[in-house]
């Protein structure tokens, strides 16, 4: 079991000298059980490597700090495990760092496509507080119950637009 400090935001575009030559991976996220609305457990196909994770925050809803519980599958388990009835969600990671932060930049696409999401993970609740957001970023959502991706899998950017909007946020994509 591993705790996770990380904070999320909403991205206002993408970071100056953003490109398609960053480090990217296509992610498949199944949740599952699928008849809940907010699912804990999750398989993943993260470009050739697959896992199964289950993510509770430490207390209460704090969601920026968790326990994460991840087991590898091989290939067979995740194609097994991917025909249970599930919630999917697709996306590209890229991996960009900028003034010795790494962040992961989501990218959704299919019913999410315009949707982009910053992740930044720290080794401990003392860097996360220390840490100033760049001028790329635009609303911390690191609470927000809306943008976890238990919750946006099975979801349009329609269903999602009122909370985008309420947080400033306008349709983002690569050509931005």
């Amino acid at each position: 079991m591993q705790e996770e400090f990380e904070l999320t935001f909403l991205a206002k575009k993408l970071p100056e000298g953003f490109s398609k030559n960053f480090p990217a991976k296509e992610i498949l996220d199944i949740y599952i059980p699928k008849n809940v609305e907010h699912s804990i457990l999750r398989i993943r196909k993260n470009g050739d490597s697959y896992e199964i994770t289950k993510k509770q925050p430490v207390s209460g809803t704090d969601s920026s700090h968790q326990t994460e519980n991840t087991i590898p599958l091989s290939e067979e388990e995740f194609k097994d495990l991917s025909e249970l009835p599930g919630k999917r969600l697709r996306k590209i990671r890229y991996y960009y760092s900028e003034n010795e932060t790494d962040y992961e930049i989501d990218v959704f696409k299919d019913d999410l496509e315009g949707l982009v999401v910053v992740d930044v993970e720290f080794d401990s609740n003392e860097l996360k507080a220390k840490f100033t957001a760049p001028d790329w970023v635009l609303a911390d959502v690191t609470q927000d119950k809306f943008i976890a991706g238990g919750m946006l899998c099975g979801r349009s950017y329609t269903d999602i637009e009122p909370e985008l909007q309420s947080r400033g946020y306008r349709k983002i994509t690569l050509e931005d």
